[in-house]
């Protein structure tokens, strides 16, 4: 798997930079309309879990959502492998993480990203079956993230039709959505998720069910869709959990 540190963002990049982010936020399928659309987020514990990861500050341009995940060492993020690295781009520099953040305000304060562990076939093809990250970070303030807002548990092998919601951060907005539904088979791989509103922004956000475990993340076929209808997420199975071990090892 690959882990490498984060270099510092070089001037250089921004024009790189730039067409990644607009790539990285896309999150959403075809269809119909839906049923159904999120709205905003109600402010909770559970839900400072998920934060926007920013370039530099948390106000900073946005690359995508992500959210804190149980580890050994209290540090890790779960997220779609196209918000931080891509074949033509390589590894996003200068990430932070802000958890909760909220109308222009950071009540835990910013974590830096330290390391991201993608799987090979994510970073030598963009393999969309592999459109998973795992993020660790740099302790902020003498904390380490999850000691300020816990972990959700990783769940794999959980299969289909799981009733969940999903939090995320659009670049449009400066408070979260949430929207809750029940997932369904795209593939045998792939799930999907259908509610509306999902946009730019919003790849990275966690699937979560009743119990506060990560089935998935928007990303994966489409890079996780073409419209804010219809989200996908790469099943979480037995190559997400090497992946957590890898990053965790």
């Amino acid at each position: 798997m690959a882990s490498r540190p984060v270099r510092p963002m070089r001037a250089g990049q921004a024009v790189a930079l730039a067409a990644l982010l607009l790539a990285a936020g896309i999150a959403c399928g075809g269809g119909a309309e839906p049923a159904v659309t999120a709205g905003v987020a109600a402010q909770s514990p559970s839900g400072d879990r998920v934060g926007t990861l920013s370039i530099r500050t948390a106000q900073g341009p946005r690359a995508c959502t992500a959210s804190v995940v149980h580890s050994p060492r209290r540090n890790l993020l779960v997220t779609a492998a196209h918000c931080v690295q891509s074949r033509r781009i390589g590894l996003l520099d200068g990430l932070v993480f802000t958890p909760g953040y909220r109308n222009g305000y950071s009540p835990y304060g910013s974590w830096p990203v330290q390391s991201i562990t993608v799987d090979p076939r994510w970073a030598e093809d963009d393999d969309p079956e592999y459109d998973v990250a795992f993020v660790t970070l740099r302790p902020a303030g003498g904390r380490e993230v999850e000691d300020a807002v816990g972990g959700n548990t990783l769940g794999t092998g959980e299969g289909f039709g799981l009733a969940v919601s999903v939090t995320g951060y659009p670049n449009e907005r400066d408070e979260p959505i949430t929207c809750a539904a029940r997932t369904s088979s795209q593939s045998p791989t792939q799930e999907r998720f259908d509610c509306g509103g999902y946009t730019d922004g919003t790849s990275g956000s966690p699937w979560i069910t009743q119990g506060g475990t990560v089935v998935g993340v928007i990303g994966g076929y489409q890079e996780g869709g073409e419209t804010p209808d219809t989200s996908y997420s790469v099943a979480f199975d037995d190559k997400v959990a090497e992946l957590y071990r890898r990053a965790t090892a």
